[in-house]
């Protein structure tokens, strides 16, 4: 049908947006330059705005652009649902069914998976989602097993700690707070309007509740991964809090810059939740072990 846009075209322009580039996000799928260029113009053309700004040095998503990139996000995994629903209804296979946070999802399962797939051949189903709504298909019956990074358990939930984690405040090089010899005032911090994740977020919910009465954190873009954070943040569209996790990397190579905030510590656990009986049945019990096994 000629009103749906391309999957592949989606594809892309997501792989642009987390990045940063066209040819960096085409390579990423698989996918020659100037065909995921021609792509990304029908889409514009169809939709009637720019999705990204071409220039000499290259190509970037523009701030309706982002705003598409996580509509189409949701039509991804909308369609990844689809297509892992309907080859288990082929192989009829008994697979394990986890959600995770986009910061476990990212930076900690695949090893987990890994080292568990060492021990004992199990399938296993991920879907990646905010904590809040992790929380919820858990609950419903549509995961066995969640990780999320929010502050509280939802009631009715068993749950277990599998590591630890710490938000940090970066902006790039060039920001004002970059080469400050002193910390931020938490008042000014508080009244910077930030990059920052979506509302239900783990890392949303822990900056929320650190600010208390000098809180909720002024949004300037919401994004919906950690991966478009990145990318904003790279951009100098403004300051933002996010997992050392995601942006260890940045910060080791000068990309970013870590700034101190005045009486901000954001420490947080990462937990493995499920409902139904306390004692989790294999192999969902066995991937909480090697996820609380320290990492060598």
């Amino acid at each position: 049908m000629d009103r749906w846009p391309d999957m592949t075209t989606l594809e892309v322009l997501v792989a642009v947006a987390d990045h940063g580039s066209l040819s960096a996000g085409a390579r990423h799928i698989g996918v020659a330059q100037p065909n995921a260029s021609r792509s990304i113009s029908r889409l514009e053309r169809r939709l009637g705005f720019a999705l990204l700004v071409r220039s000499t040095r290259g190509a970037a998503v523009t701030p309706k652009g982002l705003v598409v990139v996580e509509w189409a996000r949701d039509v991804l995994s909308a369609a990844e649902v689809l297509m892992q629903g309907a080859e288990r209804l082929v192989s009829n296979e008994q697979n394990l069914r986890v959600v995770a946070s986009q910061t476990v999802a990212e930076h900690l399962l695949p090893r987990w998976i890994a080292e568990l797939r060492v021990q004992q051949d199990v399938q296993v189903d991920i879907r990646v989602v905010n904590s809040e709504k992790a929380a919820e298909e858990v609950f419903a019956g549509h995961a066995q097993l969640g990780f999320v990074e929010s502050p509280e358990v939802p009631g009715g939930m068993h749950h277990a700690v599998v590591t630890h984690d710490e938000l940090v405040t970066v902006v790039p090089p060039g920001h004002d707070w970059a080469d400050r010899a002193e910390a931020v005032a938490l008042e000014e911090f508080a009244a910077t309007p930030l990059v920052m994740r979506e509302a239900g977020s783990g890392t949303r919910t822990t900056l929320d509740r650190a600010l208390g009465e000098r809180g909720p954190a002024v949004p300037l873009l919401e994004l919906g991964s950690n991966a478009a954070v990145r990318v904003a943040v790279l951009s100098g569209a403004g300051p933002t809090v996010i997992s050392r996790l995601a942006v260890g990397d940045l910060l080791a190579q000068g990309a970013l810059v870590e700034v101190p905030v005045e009486g901000l510590r954001l420490k947080r656990v990462l937990r493995a939740i499920w409902s139904g009986p306390r004692a989790l049945g294999h192999p969902a019990a066995d991937l909480v072990v090697v996820s609380q096994a320290p990492s060598t």
